[in-house]
């Protein structure tokens, strides 16, 4: 395992210098699931949620999660996204699945874009279902792959459902 890079010879944070960096395309997946009662996962998906489309608003704010990692994640780098794509589906009865796949053609990696986008969009669930209720239970959020960049491409061997 390499030694962490997030700090300067005094030991305190810094963010990587990348400069020296080849450009590379880059992609990273994560997901997240929300556990629910089965009532609200129907509400969800009938459209019958007060706030609006849950689901609609929920791929709007991990978008925006995404472009806005750096604001939120101290050590990320700003960076041009060329793609984020969220996904959902479900098991029919009471977890809704998000996956969230980012792409950009940089010098650092997205692995925080993605997971950033799938907290984003499961919070935002969690807030427009909140009446209905408070109980929902959010998680494991989790990187699934990722390809590109000096350490080469992961892919979780563990192949676990979130």
């Amino acid at each position: 395992m390499d030694s962490f890079t997030h700090f300067n010879e005094q030991g305190r944070a810094r963010m990587v210098d990348i400069s020296g960096k080849t450009s590379t395309i880059r992609t990273a997946v994560a997901v997240t699931q929300i556990t629910m009662n089965p009532a609200t996962l129907t509400a969800v998906k009938e459209g019958r949620i007060g706030k609006g489309d849950v689901l609609a608003v929920a791929q709007v704010a991990g978008i925006q999660g995404a472009k806005k990692t750096s604001d939120w994640i101290p050590m990320c780098h700003p960076l041009a996204l060329t793609g984020v794509n969220i996904t959902f589906s479900d098991n029919g009865h009471d977890v809704l699945h998000i996956e969230v796949e980012v792409k950009t053609e940089g010098k650092t990696g997205v692995e925080m874009e993605a997971l950033t986008a799938a907290s984003a969009a499961a919070l935002t669930v969690y807030d427009m279902c909140k009446a209905l209720q408070k109980d929902m239970i959010i998680g494991p959020t989790m990187l699934q792959s990722k390809t590109g960049g000096k350490h080469g491409d992961f892919q979780r061997e563990d192949h676990r459902e979130p």
